[in-house]
Parts: C-alpha cells; structure tokens; sequence
C-alpha cells in the first residue's frame, strides 16, 4: 500500500500543495516549524480521521480559510482509490471516494492503512489513559471500521448519559417515590440500557485486539531493549474481570460484558448521581503497560520508555502487516531522539515496509543505513508563514 498523489489547500501551513509520491522513502527535511510535519500530519488524518497533534479539527485549517481540503490516492495491490476530505471551521466534515459523496467521512476509514512514530509516542507510556485508549481504538477502527461506529454511538450516549446526571440531578435524588424523580430515572434506565449495549461491544473489541497485541508487543520490546525487564500488556476495565482474562482463549463475548456492564451501573447509580458524571464504562478503562512486575509509568527509565512507546507501533506495523498489505510508514521527527539501537530496529521495519514518509530537521538526522531505500527528498522552507517545499536528488 501507497499513498501515489497528496493534494492540500489551507491545511494547516499549506494553501496549496500537490505531491506525486512512490513507493520507498521519501524525505521531508526542514526546520521546526516551516511545515513538514504537517504533510505527514494529513496522510496521517486521512487514514485515521484526526490529527496525531491535536483534538480538534480547527487548528489544522489555514488562518482566515473557512476549510481545508485533503485529497489522497491510495494504491492497494493495484487498485488506486483517490479519497477527498473537506474539514469545516463550522459544520459537519465532508468525505468523497473518487467522485461518490460519502454519508459520513467515517467510511474511508481503511482505505489506507498508515502506522505513525512521532515525539508524541512518549504520552502513550507517560500519559493519561486516554492516549491509550485511543491508540487501541484508533488501531481498532483500521482493521474493523464498524466498531468505529460503536465508539461513536457509545460516546453520543454518554454525553447525553451525563448531560441527564447534571441537569435532572435534583429530581434523580428525590427517587421513585417523586413524580419528577421518577421520570428521571426511567430515562436514566432507557441511558444505561443503551450505554451497556454498545458499551459492550467496544470493550470486547478492544479485548480481541489487545490479545492479538500482547505478545507481538512482548517481542518488540525484548528486540528493542534485550537488556530490559520483560514487557507485558493487559486491559483494565471498570466493570470488573468477568471475561476479561488476557488468555488467548478467553471469550470475548458481548452479551457477558454488557450483563456486567449493567450490573455496575446499578451498583455505582447513587454515586453517579451525587458526582453527576458517569464513572462506569469503557471511557475510563485503561492500557496497562508493564515492565516486569511495575508499572511502565512512573518506573520506566527515559530510554525504556522510548523503547515501549517504539514496541507499541512496531507491534501495532506488525498486526496490520499481517492481515494484509504493509501499511504506510511515518516517522515524524524521531531519528534525533533515539540511539543507535533503537534507530537500527527502525530502519529494519523502514528497509522492508513499501513505502516510508519521513520528516527530519537536518539530513543528518537520518541513519546512513537508510539511503539505499530513498527515492526522493523534499527541503520544506517557510517564507511569510506560508511553507514551501523544492525537490532534491536522493
């Protein structure tokens, strides 16, 4: 899989960009903040529907436009499929595949696969929960874009969940035996029903893919770092561990989840009530990353760190890799931050995957290993805060 045509207009520092890419490496060098990461920002968006930077589509619209435009061809085993993505300052997005109007941009999730390495991998060792979690769904959606949609279902249900415990908080106190209360609580019932169904499904989901995950990311990370304490995942849910062993044989079923899910609900309900907010669910379940017998976070080194937050995209390459064709390999920025032997892994993923971007602020900054795979290098410099970019010889 190659991304063969990128064309932008207003993203981010770019009124107007339009490359034609191949297979192999392509280079992306210039200083901090002239816009090179931004290209590689797009690609990444259009596979995954959101930035890698960011949380919000506004930034990456150009100052003074009222949208953006991404337009990408992918070729997949010959068959070349060019998607279009309108971002909105105001308004829903828009999304196109070749000239067909797509109900939501959430269908072109898997037309292109892409895994990214970026400085900003560190938060998914360092961070809060939610940089895990969305590193499982994000992963999640690529290779099953339904459950995207469940992800989507299930977290309109929980603001509308929350937004009942805040305003109806009075009435939902005064219980049953209040008309007002009452009614409350019968819509509250109607909530948690359809917030355990799809609730269910997505922390099933994850559970499948955290068991494919588990051992690949086991062997990134001894590859990594040898000298290290043994890696180890495991999902941590708040609806307790029924059915959630990490055994590979451990079933994975819906209906068990969302039996238990209810359960929660019910025994949680007055607390949820006195702190107006939903604390059961697959929204503050968490990734747990393990080195030996502690915590990856708050006992990692600096170094085992990096190498756990490279294990995680080299087993997340890998899963994709698998299933299918290579994806897209981005690596943003990252040569700089790592030592000789973590850039040596690296590269062995880069030399083998069909088509690599990579961003660097000097050429220096690439390992020597990795010239025979470039095909071509661009100099992104910026001038009035607008970027520009000029082709060089590999």
């Amino acid at each position: 899989m190659y991304v063969s045509e990128l064309d932008l207009r207003d993203f981010r520092s770019w009124p107007e960009l339009r490359l034609e890419l191949a297979p192999g490496a392509t280079v992306f060098a210039g200083r901090n903040g002239h816009g090179k990461t931004n290209i590689v920002e797009a690609v990444y968006y259009t596979a995954h529907l959101r930035s890698h930077r960011v949380s919000s589509d506004g930034p990456l619209i150009l100052s003074g436009a009222d949208n953006a435009r991404v337009s990408a061809t992918t070729v997949n085993e010959g068959r070349a499929l060019t998607t279009h993505l309108l971002l909105k300052a105001s308004g829903a997005n828009q999304a196109q595949i070749n000239r067909t109007r797509l109900k939501s941009p959430r269908e072109l999730l898997g037309v292109l696969r892409c895994v990214m390495f970026s400085p900003e991998d560190l938060r998914l060792v360092v961070g809060e929960p939610a940089e895990r979690r969305r590193f499982l769904d994000d992963l999640m959606s690529l290779r099953t874009p339904r459950l995207n949609g469940v992800r989507m279902d299930y977290e309109r249900v929980l603001r509308q969940r929350n937004a009942l415990l805040r305003s109806s908080n009075m009435a939902l106190r005064r219980g049953y035996q209040d008309e007002s209360g009452a009614a409350a609580l019968a819509t509250l019932d109607v909530w948690d029903a359809q917030l355990a169904a799809h609730g269910a499904q997505l922390i099933a989901g994850r559970l499948q893919l955290v068991d494919a995950l588990a051992p690949l990311i086991t062997s990134a990370y001894a590859s990594v770092a040898p000298e290290s304490r043994p890696a180890s995942v495991h999902y941590k849910t708040t609806i307790g561990d029924i059915g959630t062993d990490s055994t590979t044989d451990a079933p994975r079923d819906s209906a068990l989840f969302e039996a238990a899910m209810l359960a929660e609900l019910g025994r949680r309900r007055r607390e949820e009530i006195d702190r107006g907010t939903t604390v059961t669910g697959p929204h503050r379940d968490d990734l747990v990353l393990m080195l030996g017998d502690n915590p990856a976070k708050g006992y990692a080194s600096h170094g085992e760190t990096w190498s756990y937050a490279l294990a995680l995209h080299l087993a997340e390459y890998q899963l994709l890799a698998s299933e299918g064709t290579d994806p897209v390999l981005i690596l943003d920025d990252v040569f700089a931050e790592l030592d000789a032997k973590r850039r040596e892994r690296l590269v062995a993923v880069a030399e083998s995957a069909e088509q690599v971007l990579i961003t660097a602020a000097v050429g220096d900054d690439l390992p020597s290993n990795l010239d025979d795979a470039v095909t071509a290098r661009y100099a992104v410099t910026m001038e009035e805060g607008v970027s520009t970019i000029e082709r060089s010889d590999p």
